[in-house]
């Protein structure tokens, strides 16, 4: 029926959005025809569907509490609250026409010539708009498969791996990780060895950051009065997270729900502080914000491809600020004592971590099949502790954020592996400091999209 809402009617349009949308995103250079003196007008434009773009954002975040993961646009813009956050087909069918409309006025850009970097500033704003168009599906009730979600939401095809793939990375451990028993007993004996004492978190925490920040300052110029804040936090499906509050402030929590292991205080300040999300905000608002005027920067749905990048450089950020063995050497000389551990097996316990780190994608099989609905909670678990080589409470804690946050999962080790390739395919490798920085620091200055560093 004309004029009514439908869940089967709007995924087959997502669908055809998804189909079509590399054909769209190549008009702006291939078919313009107005010559440049017609780049200000263009501008304007991308600049007016920007705002209405914050503005839809900001609108979906009323019956999605989790959406808007930072903002800082005008307070102008804010939605007023609604009477109630129960939300109808009316609601639905307002959102849609809103962002159809969006990407329609998209669309009638196609008559200009661009720069480089206005189209990809189109690009992202086509796909940032066709996530948005995935997520009003997604709160009107309507599921999309595992990997339909990641492609709709994420711009990023994540990749399947078989148990065989993971059993060879097993195997290996189970010839050099020391002990008596079973791997995973073997593991978790091992492991617990390096477990930072509670008293201790606060400082090896703090020694790390501090240091991350240091280095990342040789190579990226952070906006003046930068700064940021530690809590330590409890019962979080999350291990850390950064929350972003402008004007380059961040409040970086830690989760202690389970014991911090001595690699995670290096892998959460880059991660969540230097060069990572701390880092990422804060470039983005003055670079894009206040020096660009794109607008569409100034709010941060969490479920759209931006995130996809945020995580992957974050993630990868780690190796950046750390490269080669420099981590083995600042964690001898520096963390293991402050955390009173025993130094003599760091590099075997990097050794361990490192192949640990290649059955990260046990993880989103398993949240493929839990939420494709092939596993239950028990199967999925079990799995995780097969071929993640993790104990059951961890394995707990990965499915509670599965079930919160769904194929976010695959932002983490796909998002750091196209930002891998990407800087290393352009020259950025490790024993090239210099060029894989300043890719790196290109990476948080461009708006780019997941699909275009393919």
């Amino acid at each position: 029926m004309e004029g009514v809402y439908s869940k089967q009617r709007e995924f087959t349009i997502i669908m055809k959005l998804l189909l079509s949308s590399l054909l769209v995103l190549f008009f702006l250079t291939s078919c313009g025809n107005k010559n440049n003196n017609s780049l200000n007008e263009l501008d304007m434009k991308m600049n007016k569907v920007a705002e209405e773009y914050v503005k839809l954002v900001l609108e979906i975040g009323l019956y999605k509490p989790d959406y808007v993961d930072a903002y800082y646009g005008p307070d102008g813009w804010l939605p007023e609250k609604p009477q109630s956050n129960k939300i109808d087909s009316n609601i639905i069918k307002s959102l849609n026409e809103q962002t159809d409309n969006l990407l329609n006025s998209l669309e009638g850009l196609r008559d200009y010539k661009a720069t480089e970097l206005e189209t990809l500033r189109f690009r992202f704003l086509y796909k940032q708009l066709l996530s948005v168009k995935g997520m009003i599906f997604i709160i009107s009730g309507g599921t999309f498969s595992f990997d339909q979600e990641a492609k709709i939401l994420y711009d990023a095809e994540p990749p399947n791996y078989s148990n065989k793939h993971f059993q060879n990375i097993i195997d290996e451990l189970n010839i050099i990780v020391p002990g008596k028993g079973d791997l995973q007993t073997r593991l978790n004996n091992f492991r617990n060895q390096f477990i930072i004492p509670p008293g201790k978190l606060d400082t090896v925490f703090t020694t790390a950051i501090n240091e991350c920040r240091r280095r990342s300052a040789r190579y990226i110029q952070l906006p003046q009065k930068e700064n940021f804040k530690v809590e330590y936090v409890k019962d979080k499906s999350w291990g850390a997270y950064n929350w972003y509050k402008e004007n380059s402030y961040s409040v970086i929590q830690v989760n202690t729900d389970l014991p911090t292991y001595i690699d995670g205080a290096i892998n959460l300040a880059a991660h969540e502080g230097y060069p990572g999300h701390h880092v990422f905000n804060a470039l983005m608002e003055k670079n894009f914000v206040h020096d660009n005027g794109w607008m569409e920067f100034s709010v941060y749905p969490l479920y759209s491809p931006v995130s996809l990048l945020a995580e992957g450089t974050a993630n990868f950020g780690i190796d950046v600020v750390f490269p080669g063995n420099e981590r083995i050497k600042f964690e001898r000389e520096f963390l293991f004592p402050l955390a009173g551990l025993d130094t003599n097996k760091v590099e075997l316990y990097y050794k361990i971590m490192n192949l640990l780190e290649d059955l990260d994608y046990a993880g989103n099989e398993a949240a493929r099949n839990f939420l494709d609905g092939k596993w239950d909670k028990v199967q999925t678990i079990k799995y995780m502790e097969e071929y993640q080589l993790v104990p059951k409470e961890r394995a707990e804690k990965k499915l509670d954020f599965i079930k919160q946050y769904r194929s976010y999962v695959i932002n983490y080790n796909l998002g750091e592996d196209l930002v891998k390739n990407y800087i290393e395919k352009n020259g950025g490798t490790v024993d090239n400091p210099q060029r894989r920085w300043q890719l790196f620091k290109e990476l948080l200055s461009k708006p780019e999209t997941p699909s275009g560093l393919e």
